[in-house]
């Protein structure tokens, strides 16, 4: 395999950015573009006119558009069965976050990929900022000693213009809520870093988007990790104006720390027994979508994890089953929530 080619499905915000990753990475080739929005395809068209544009998946694949790996950047409620429409035509799939909107939906996933041996591979493109990476090894080196309480904590700003009428943010059905949409990213750190959880208790409310979003935007959830400590959850998209913080403090037995910034990405505590508080590189800037940002812009690396699995230079860094616990873990989350 010279170069592994490529197609982006869905060519919002997040498309665009696979787009530039696939087109600017060696080793890959962007052969198609596919949306369903006339205007976005005319977009793509001319952003890159050697490339093909289609308005279905299954336009693309009856015109012998093959691709070794289709990029899933549309709605959230489109990701699981567009993932599956894929598989069966014997593409790898890479799927933004999150996987699906429900445990079923994933393992629904998993099941096609297992039947034709094509890999899933799930954005979780936190994990590669220097923060993360540094917090990872201060956990597994066992640094902290017993992990005692974890809290995380998530506070942006979406507003009217995130919130668009007519679109499918806000909606229970493609949006799926602000746990999926903007802070999935950081709870999958957590998990990454703690593992699973047990013995939730939550609450939720809806502060400022009662006309916006058919889902609460702020809630409060405590837990117990399997593996021992405590752990919370303060979220909220009710931020007057712009982002605010997404933080996560971790309290051990030999320390504490607290990596914080509006993205997660800056070492702002370090105090561990016999450990000096490095000086970590630079984060990525965050991703850039005009009226409101996201989370840093690390996609290159997953698009680079992508080429070197399939060219076998390799491990898949998040692999499917990984993606569809973070799912699972929302989803409870919500029906305790529910109550």
């Amino acid at each position: 395999m010279n170069k592994v080619t490529f197609a982006v499905i869905g060519f919002g915000h997040i498309g665009k950015k696979h787009a530039i990753m696939v087109h600017g990475t060696p080793n890959s080739d962007l052969l198609a573009i596919v949306d369903t929005d006339e205007e976005k395809r005319r977009v793509a068209s001319e952003t890159y006119p050697d490339i093909k544009v289609f308005d279905s998946i299954e336009s693309m694949f009856s015109n012998d558009i093959l691709p070794d790996v289709v990029n899933i950047c549309t709605p959230n409620g489109y990701h699981a069965s567009q993932a599956i429409e894929v598989l069966e035509q014997k593409s790898h799939v890479v799927i933004e976050k999150p996987m699906g909107l429900t445990r079923q939906e994933c393992e629904e996933v998993i099941f096609k990929s297992l039947q034709v041996s094509r890999h899933v591979f799930c954005v979780k493109q936190n994990r590669y900022s220097p923060s993360s990476k540094w917090l990872k090894q201060v956990v597994d080196q066992d640094l902290l000693g017993e992990i005692n309480m974890v809290q995380l904590s998530c506070y942006w700003n979406r507003d009217a213009r995130y919130y668009k009428a007519g679109g499918w943010k806000g909606t229970q059905e493609l949006d799926g809520g602000v746990l999926f949409t903007q802070f999935s990213h950081f709870i999958d750190i957590m998990y990454w870093l703690f593992g699973d959880i047990h013995n939730i208790v939550a609450k939720s409310n809806n502060f400022n988007h009662k006309e916006a979003t058919e889902f609460d935007d702020s809630g409060l959830v405590q837990f117990e990790f399997v593996n021992g400590g405590f752990g919370s959850i303060n979220y909220s998209t009710s931020i007057w104006n712009m982002n605010f913080e997404s933080s996560i403090i971790v309290i051990g037995e030999k320390g504490t720390v607290k990596v914080s910034g509006q993205y997660m990405d800056q070492l702002e505590y370090c105090d561990i027994e016999g450990y000096e508080m490095p000086v970590l590189d630079p984060p990525n800037p965050p991703n850039d979508y005009g009226d409101y940002k996201g989370s840093a812009a690390n996609h290159h690396y997953v698009i680079e994890n992508v080429i070197n699995v399939l060219t076998g230079k390799s491990q898949i860094s998040t692999n499917a089953l990984e993606g569809m616990k973070v799912v699972e873990m929302i989803e409870r989350i919500h029906r305790k929530q529910k109550g």
